[in-house]
C-alpha cells in the first residue's frame, strides 16, 4: 500500500515539476529516481494474462495512474507516441490533482477498503454496491467558515439532502444512516439556537424517506463556549456535547442489536446481583416501576449501553501519526475529527463482520480506521486530495 501512495505521489509529482511534455521513458527514470525503486525493478517482467505474456508490473502501474490523471483532467497526450503534458488546470500547488466534477480518483486501498478522492454527489450517483451503514460527521453550519469548507445555515438542510440522496439510494433495507451534526449554531447576534437542526430531521423524513430511531449523545471534554453568550453575555450554559442522528430507512429490519456493545457492570452492581438482587419488595412512581424479591440475581454477560455516549477526541486516534505523515509529505491537516472510539461504537451496534461501512464526506478517514479494525469493509470519498492521502498515514 505504501509503495501505490509513493507511485501515485511520483507520478503526479513529476508532472507537477516538468518544464514541457514528458515521455513515458522519462518519466519510468522520475518516478524511479523520487521513489527510490531502482530501473532494474521497472524492467523486470512477470507472467500475466492467460497467454502469460510478460509485463513490468511497475510500469502498468504508472500507467494507470497516467490513466487516472488523464480522466481527472491533469494531463493529456500531445500527439506524439508516449509523450503527455499537463492540462494547465486540475494541480494546485503541491502537484496534487484536483478533481474536477464527474471524476473520481483511487486515493488508496486496503484488503478491507478504498479512499476515493472525488465528490460525493458524482461518486455515488455510478456507484451500485449495497450499503449497510453510512456514517459520517458533515462540515457544520458555522458563522465563520474553516479551511475546509462550510455551506450557510440558511442552505444547510438542501445541500446536506442532495448530497446523502445518491449515497441514501444504496442503503440496503434495514441499514443505518448515522450524521454527527454541530449543536452550537446560532441566529446571527443573538443567543437563540438555529432550529436547523429539528429542519434536518423533518426533511431526512420527508425527503429521503429516513427513520428517526434516536437521538444520541455524544459528550466530550470540550473547551469553554460558547464564548459569547457563556462567557461574555452569560446568558448560555458552557456546551458538553454534540447530536448523532440515527436513521433508518425499514425500523422493523435494522440491523442493530445492543449485545454487540454491551458495557462492563461496575463491581457494585455486581455484589448486588451476587449477594441475590432485589430483597424486599417494592413499588415506585404510583406503580410504574414493580421491583420483586430476587430480581437482578441473576448475572449477565454486561449492561445495555446507554444512548448519552462519553468519547474523547484524542488518545488512541492515531492523530501524531497522522500530522507527521502529512507534514513529511507536504499535505494539509484536516482540522477537524471524529473519535476513533465513537466509531467504532456505531459500527459495532448497527453491523456485522463483513458488512460495508461508508463515510461520503470523509475528512481524516476515522470511520474507515474504525471498520479496518473491526473487519468490516468500507469505503470513504472526500473531494479535497490532500485529505484522503494524508489519512493514509494512520494505517500504516
Amino acid at each position: 500500500m505504501e509503495k501505490d501512495l509513493d507511485l501515485f505521489a511520483a507520478v503526479t509529482g513529476v508532472y507537477a515539476q516538468a518544464q514541457g511534455p514528458v515521455s513515458q521513458e522519462q518519466l519510468y527514470a522520475a518516478v524511479s529516481l523520487a521513489t527510490g525503486v531502482g530501473t532494474a525493478a521497472f524492467n523486470e517482467r512477470s507472467p500475466v494474462g492467460e497467454a502469460r505474456a510478460p509485463v513490468s508490473l511497475l510500469k502498468r502501474r504508472v500507467r494507470w495512474y497516467q490513466q487516472t490523471l488523464k480522466h481527472a483532467g491533469v494531463i493529456e497526450p500531445t500527439g506524439e507516441r508516449g509523450v503527455w503534458k499537463l492540462t494547465g488546470k486540475g494541480l494546485d500547488g503541491s502537484g496534487m490533482p484536483e478533481p474536477g466534477e464527474g471524476v473520481a480518483i483511487l486515493g488508496f486501498s486496503t484488503e478491507l477498503g478504498i479512499a476515493v478522492i472525488s465528490s460525493c454527489e458524482h461518486f455515488f450517483s455510478k456507484f451500485n454496491e449495497p450499503i449497510h451503514l453510512i456514517i459520517t460527521s458533515p462540515p457544520y453550519p458555522l458563522a465563520t467558515p474553516r479551511a475546509y469548507g462550510n455551506v450557510p445555515e440558511d442552505r444547510y438542510v438542501d445541500w446536506l439532502c442532495k448530497v446523502l440522496e445518491p449515497v441514501v439510494r444504496n442503503l440496503v433495507q434495514g441499514g443505518s444512516i448515522c450524521l454527527n451534526v454541530g449543536n452550537d449554531v446560532f441566529l446571527s447576534k443573538s443567543p437563540a439556537r438555529s432550529l436547523y437542526r429539528e429542519r434536518l430531521v423533518l426533511a431526512l423524513h420527508a425527503r429521503l424517506g429516513l427513520y428517526k430511531m434516536d437521538e444520541l449523545i455524544w459528550t466530550s471534554p470540550k473547551p469553554p463556549g460558547p464564548v459569547a453568550w457563556a462567557s461574555k453575555k452569560r446568558v448560555q450554559l458552557n456546551t458538553a456535547y454534540e447530536p448523532v442522528y440515527w436513521f433508518t430507512n425499514d425500523p422493523d429490519r435494522v440491523f442493530a442489536d445492543n449485545r454487540r456493545v454491551l458495557q462492563q457492570h461496575s463491581e457494585q452492581h455486581l455484589r448486588f446481583v451476587r449477594s441475590g438482587g432485589v430483597k424486599t419488595a417494592n413499588s415506585h412512581s404510583d406503580g410504574a416501576y414493580r421491583k420483586r424479591v430476587g430480581a437482578y440475581s441473576h448475572e449477565t454477560e454486561g449492561r445495555i449501553a446507554r444512548n448519552v455516549l462519553e468519547f474523547a477526541r484524542c488518545g488512541e486516534d492515531r492523530d501524531v501519526e497522522y500530522r507527521r505523515y502529512c507534514q513529511a509529505h507536504g499535505l494539509k491537516v484536516h482540522g477537524a475529527s471524529m473519535p476513533v472510539r465513537l466509531a467504532r461504537f456505531l459500527i459495532e451496534f448497527l453491523t456485522e463482520e463483513g458488512m460495508l461501512v461508508v463515510d461520503c464526506l470523509a475528512g481524516r478517514l476515522k470511520v474507515a480506521l474504525a471498520a479496518e479494525a473491526l473487519r468490516r469493509r468500507w469505503l470513504c470519498v472526500d473531494r479535497e486530495p490532500h485529505y484522503v492521502l494524508g489519512s493514509y498515514g494512520q494505517f500504516s
